[in-house]
């Protein structure tokens, strides 16, 4: 009997473990170079290209010494994947591909900074960021368009880190943001450091 209730328990503990997604990214953004690896080895080892490793960087070639930090491209889980493309398509609708693209690289540039937290996930539930979370139509499936926009934005991690921030000033009133610096615009959006 014990040994009965010791498996049912067991199995409960597993159920639970890994049925509830992750929300942070899968792995950490950093790595550690440790002597013998080179920029090839490190990006096999994380699974990013390595030229998206070099740019994120700023390295114009493949040194790398033993102990330097190297910055890692984000690699969301797939229930961060999901509420990325879900952001992407309410912030964006009716944006050009370019911008929804441009959406989904702020957010990534904000896990990257030190500014913002580290995962797309408390980025994108950062407070009164992002008006899809406050009004709820970030609950609505993203279609085809965004979802291609966000793995477009993740292939292009390290090359655009400037944009932290995006508004259309038609619509909002922020005189933060109106202070800040425009790296682009596109469409009615105004992307900005």
């Amino acid at each position: 009997m014990f040994k009965k209730m010791l498996m049912v328990g067991i199995a409960t503990c597993s159920v639970l473990t890994f049925s509830f997604p992750t929300q942070s990214s899968a792995h950490a953004n950093t790595h550690t170079v440790q002597k013998g690896e080179s920029i090839y080895k490190i990006s096999m080892k994380y699974g990013v290209p390595a030229k998206q490793l070099q740019a994120m960087n700023n390295k114009s070639n493949v040194e790398i010494y033993p102990g330097e930090q190297l910055q890692l491209p984000v690699v969301p889980s797939e229930s961060e994947k999901d509420l990325l493309d879900r952001l992407v398509e309410a912030e964006a609708k009716g944006e050009s591909y370019a911008g929804k693209v441009a959406v989904a690289t702020v957010v990534l540039n904000r896990v990257e900074s030190d500014r913002f937290p580290d995962s797309i996930y408390d980025v994108i539930h950062d407070g009164y960021q992002f008006s899809p979370v406050l009004n709820g139509t970030i609950h609505q499936p993203a279609g085809n368009e965004s979802k291609r926009a966000v793995q477009e934005a993740l292939a292009y991690q390290g090359y655009d880190r400037d944009s932290l921030f995006f508004y259309n000033p038609d619509k909002a009133q922020s005189s933060y943001l109106s202070s800040q610096e425009v790296t682009t615009v596109i469409g009615n959006h105004e992307f900005l450091r």
